[in-house]
């Protein structure tokens, strides 16, 4: 077996990989925003690779990575482990769920955290096909993994084909909580059936139109940029409506001092029956602790939303009016949440936890917002020449 150095030029989907305890970890943002606010939850989930993907040619009918896994178990609320997808000229393959690895455990009860090492995983990929091929392997989306080491029974070369990049940055519903499989993701399948680059800035309970988070994308390439905001804002009660109008001015400003022509997505919740009219804070529903699936309920007052309290009904009131008074932008367009997933929805596929759509509905929002992709990029280099081709 050849032994293939990991390496930056292998992945796709914006992996910055540093020094950790089992190996190389990939990074989704860049280590000054970790320095700058190392909040435990964005660091969390930061440094699981939803969208990162290793992408090379090869001969190889064998190939084996080794990852060594750290993930979060609540006690009471059983989570499905992560995967390794791995497609071949762009069709799936094989799948690999992991085991093993160090797991940090939280007690929904109290609060208190306690840490369970484990062992490294090893992804055993056999069967492929014999003739030069397109392979690309994606890591887990919901757990944090060190890259210990990749083999193969050929050379891996490094190979990218050229896409049109599209940036996407959200909540856990865009960094794809509760979908089946790191390719499952609507992100994911929203990229594959638009025939892009994608680069996942969905990040768990952190989508709050934070400046640095401009900043990142503002300083990233890209040839269509999305931004889905607004739930974990009402999630946490983290602005009254005075303050998150403002933020999303100055967050949209931020992103056009580096890329003022790049069409640009402004995206609205889809639907959340919890938070429609009831504001925030979220919580655990403590009836459902220590259940097969615990859930979530909104503890805000409906009341408040006359003093400025936000509710989705509001987001995408208030997302709608921004787009509409930067009209002087052509390249900016308003989604509404509600186009991709809306209510009829959610009664046909009603979210488990009352929050996070779960498989069948990332599928039908990534087909969703696919068409999305072909009609604001369609028209715009690269996306026209992709598309003409295709």
């Amino acid at each position: 077996m050849i032994s293939t150095p990991i390496e930056p030029a292998l992945f796709r989907g914006g992996a910055i990989l540093e020094p950790a305890a089992h190996g190389l970890r990939p990074h989704r943002l860049p280590s000054w925003v970790r320095e700058q606010f190392p909040d435990p939850q964005l660091l969390m989930v930061e440094s699981q690779p939803s969208g990162i993907r290793l992408s090379f040619r090869s001969t190889a009918q064998r190939i084996e990575l080794t990852v060594h896994p750290t993930r979060v178990v609540y006690r009471g609320a059983d989570r499905a482990r992560g995967c390794v997808d791995l497609f071949v000229d762009g069709e799936f393959q094989a799948r690999d769920t992991l085991c093993g690895g160090d797991a940090v455990t939280v007690d929904l009860s109290d609060g208190t955290t306690g840490f369970v090492p484990g062992t490294s995983h090893v992804s055993v990929f056999t069967g492929l096909p014999a003739p030069d091929k397109r392979i690309e392997i994606w890591l887990p989306h919901n757990e944090t993994v060190d890259l210990v080491a990749l083999r193969s029974d050929a050379p891996l070369v490094p190979v990218h084909e050229a896409l049109p990049v599209w940036m996407h940055h959200g909540s856990s519903i865009s960094q794809g909580s509760n979908a089946a499989a790191p390719s499952d993701t609507w992100p994911a399948v929203a990229a594959r059936f638009a025939r892009v680059d994608l680069r996942n800035l969905g990040f768990g309970g952190s989508a709050m139109a934070e400046p640095f988070m401009a900043r990142v994308i503002r300083d990233s390439p890209a040839d269509i940029i999305s931004v889905a905001l607004g739930i974990n804002v009402v999630n946490a009660d983290a602005m009254r409506l005075r303050a998150f109008v403002p933020a999303v001015h100055g967050f949209l400003d931020t992103i056009r001092d580096g890329h003022p022509h790049t069409p640009l997505v402004l995206v609205s919740p889809v639907f959340t029956g919890i938070h429609e009219t009831t504001p925030g804070p979220g919580a655990f529903d403590p009836a459902t602790i220590g259940t097969d699936q615990v859930g979530f309920i909104a503890t805000g007052d409906p009341g408040d939303v006359a003093a400025g309290a936000l509710t989705l009904q509001v987001i995408r009131r208030e997302l709608a009016s921004v787009v509409e008074r930067r009209s002087a932008d052509p390249h900016l367009h308003y989604l509404n949440g509600l186009h991709l997933f809306g209510s009829d929805d959610a009664s046909r596929l009603p979210p488990k936890d009352g929050l996070h759509p779960d498989g069948e509905a990332h599928q039908l929002i990534g087909r969703r917002f696919a068409d999305t992709l072909l009609r604001v990029g369609g028209g715009v280099p690269p996306f026209a020449a992709a598309y003409s081709s295709s």
